[in-house]
């Protein structure tokens, strides 16, 4: 902690005073603290972060034991490898707003599926992993061998065999930090992302069997007993740094409520940091929208647990909280 605050830290501490910029140094600020006083921290990752290079400042985050344990959805977790390697072939359309109907149908003829204002190339990204993440899967089925969609990503990362596509600083891909330091990974609803349509074609033809692949209910079995575990290691507990709403944040966050009402477990603490970085229309029955007192009532989070919400576009938010909590 007696490393000099770079320039990044120092323009948020000086500028960022009011309304949601004082939201994100408070925020950042309670990161901060929550792992000072030795807690452990999770982070979720909805939308399309991978693919806005959040590796960048994530990659770091994980290096330096800043987070514990990641969830994410099928498509962050693959799509920070597309870009690991097939990072010169993505196009940029930066006046996406203006595409007509016939001009999106062109860039899906030449192999481009856009997210906003990056189109992912299919050819590159999509079929250049396919043949190497089913190589781990086969293994699997020959060995009897089942393991969660992140291992086989690990597997494949650290087998050294994509190393010969990289297009991008290593440094600067989440997921190979993820992989060398084997960080715990929960990815729920694995099955809604273009690999895991992949593997369904594979279960489709019998070439695969649906059964090598752990199920999101062993995800969730398996949170629930590291959640266990780890809040008694930890003086502070467990926080929870939600990037967006949807699965990637309310699967995880559930494992509390189930294991205080279904488990029936007494001695278990509330998630001890609580953080969304979200531009959702706050209610309308919204999960991405909820205020986190709403969590309240669910039994996720406490009376005392810090709550911070920063109501802005995370790919701009996330990497600042990031630099402050790396000092940069």
């Amino acid at each position: 902690m007696s490393q000099q605050r770079g320039p990044v830290s120092q323009f948020i501490e000086h500028h960022y005073l009011h309304f949601n910029a004082a939201a994100l140094m408070d925020a950042a600020k309670g990161y901060e603290q929550h792992l000072a006083e030795g807690g452990a921290m999770m982070i979720t990752l909805a939308g399309a972060m991978s693919t806005a290079e959040l590796g960048k400042s994530l990659a770091e985050m994980i290096r330096q034991d800043k987070v514990q344990i990641i969830s994410c959805t099928g498509a962050n977790l693959e799509e920070d490898i597309m870009n690991l390697v097939a990072h010169s072939h993505y196009k940029r359309v930066p006046h996406y707003r203006d595409l007509s109907p016939q001009d999106e149908w062109d860039l899906l003829e030449n192999g481009f599926n856009r997210v906003t204002d990056t189109c992912i190339p299919e050819e590159e990204a999509f079929r250049r992993i396919q043949k190497h993440i089913f190589k781990q899967w086969n293994n699997a089925q020959q060995n009897g061998e089942r393991f969660f969609p992140h291992e086989y990503m690990y597997k494949m990362l650290l087998s050294g065999e994509m190393e010969q596509y990289y297009e991008i600083d290593p440094k600067d891909s989440w997921m190979i930090a993820a992989a060398e330091k084997n960080l715990p990974i929960i990815v729920p609803g694995w099955e809604d992302s273009t690999m895991g349509n992949i593997f369904a074609s594979y279960c489709f033809t019998g070439e695969l069997q649906p059964s090598i692949m752990k199920s999101g209910i062993e995800y969730m079995t398996w949170l629930a007993q590291w959640y266990i575990d780890n809040a008694k290691k930890t003086q502070k507990g467990i926080g929870f740094f939600q990037i967006g709403g949807g699965i990637a944040g309310d699967f995880p966050i559930c494992v509390v409520p189930m294991l205080h009402q279904d488990l029936e477990m007494d001695n278990v603490p509330f998630w001890s940091y609580f953080c969304q970085i979200s531009d959702s229309t706050t209610s309308y029955g919204s999960y991405s929208g909820a205020v986190p007192n709403e969590k309240i009532t669910w039994g996720k989070l406490g009376i005392e647990t810090p709550r911070f919400i920063v109501e802005s576009d995370a790919t701009i938010v996330a990497p600042l909280i990031f630099a402050w909590l790396l000092r940069w």
